[in-house]
């Protein structure tokens, strides 16, 4: 039997894929005809060529499979089309479960986010919070949260679906959008963050990328189902975030700080550029406003019922620093 894995050419799919071929696995691979193949295929993995749309593609690729993980997502920054984060990130896990359901899946693991447990406000926060805003700061944090309710309709009509939330991911790998932290990583070692956004207080949980594969494999053996597991490492602000960096590396962090107010309006500027031009924003004010926000969450739950492991900022940073100054180069 073979696991399907869609998202498997991203940051933490491409690990995963790379994972299970060193456990023997047979991995069927949803891939689009531009996607970049490198390091992904092989002996062991299987192409199916399509998108999260095409449910032809989806039943011919997880036929056989006894086993999903379903991690592709729309998780940029901006879309030129309004709907886009809605077809990929809800209609796309629909189309995925319909398939898994109709060719016999017998479990899947399906990646979601940390937002959609909602900001810390001050308090750290688990699984079992209750989410403490209606308000949703992006089109990613609500369709997310949105696909989470089609997960348990999808477990009700016998499909057992395991729910991940990783956290800020971070980590040698694919320096891409979804490697955002990596990037700034890089960024600052060669001198070129000298700023921090708004205070540079505001908690973010940030969690090495080899961590939450292991995550990913730790729910699909033991996570229950209809359940969500928050893989998590460390809570830190930004300020703490460039302290340790600038302790691994011996470069001064970041001292000067670009008030809020400033950032707002530099936001709503890249998005009428966008919108305007087409071009790609930089940020826009719904991303600013999710960096300008608490989200301190614990990894409890997944350490407990997964046994799960993380490592501290400290360990990760460390490891990045050196894969970076050794191998890592930003995709074009």
């Amino acid at each position: 039997m073979a696991t399907f894995v869609t998202g498997g050419t991203g940051f933490i799919g491409s690990k995963l894929v790379g994972r299970l071929r060193q456990d023997g696995e047979i991995v069927h691979l949803l891939a689009r005809k531009t996607s970049d193949l490198t390091g992904v295929a092989g002996e062991g993995v299987e192409v199916f060529y399509g998108d999260l749309g095409d449910l032809d593609a989806l039943r011919a690729a997880t036929a056989g499979c006894r086993r999903a993980f379903h991690l592709a997502a729309y998780a940029r920054n901006w879309a030129p089309e309004c709907d886009t984060y809605y077809r990929v990130n809800v209609e796309g896990f629909a189309n995925v479960a319909t398939a898994a359901l109709e060719t016999g899946v017998e479990r899947m693991v399906w990646t979601s986010t940390c937002l959609t447990v909602g900001p810390s406000n001050g308090h750290v926060v688990d699984e079992s919070s209750p989410r403490l805003t209606d308000e949703f700061l992006t089109d990613y944090e609500r369709t997310k949260y949105l696909a989470e309710a089609r997960a348990a309709e999808f477990v009700a009509r016998g499909l057992p679906v395991v729910i991940v939330n990783p956290t800020r991911v971070y980590g040698p790998g694919r320096l891409t959008e979804a490697n955002s932290a990596t990037l700034l990583v890089q960024m600052f070692l060669r001198g070129r963050f000298p700023i921090i956004p708004g205070r540079g207080d505001e908690i973010g949980n940030y969690v090495f990328v080899d961590d939450v594969v292991e995550g990913h494999l730790a729910a699909m053996a033991r996570g229950r189902v209809g359940e969500r597991y928050l893989l998590a490492g460390e809570n830190a602000s930004l300020t703490e975030f460039f302290q340790v960096l600038s302790e691994l590396s011996g470069r001064r962090p970041p001292r000067f700080h670009v008030p809020r107010w400033l950032i707002r309006r530099y936001s709503h500027i890249e998005l009428w550029r966008a919108r305007l031009f087409g071009s790609y924003p930089l940020i826009t004010p719904g991303w600013m406003a999710t960096f300008l926000t608490d989200w301190a969450v614990s990894n409890r739950k997944a350490v407990t019922e997964l046994g799960c492991t993380f490592r501290g900022l400290r360990e990760g940073l460390a490891a990045t620093c050196d894969w970076l100054a050794k191998e890592g180069t930003r995709e074009p």
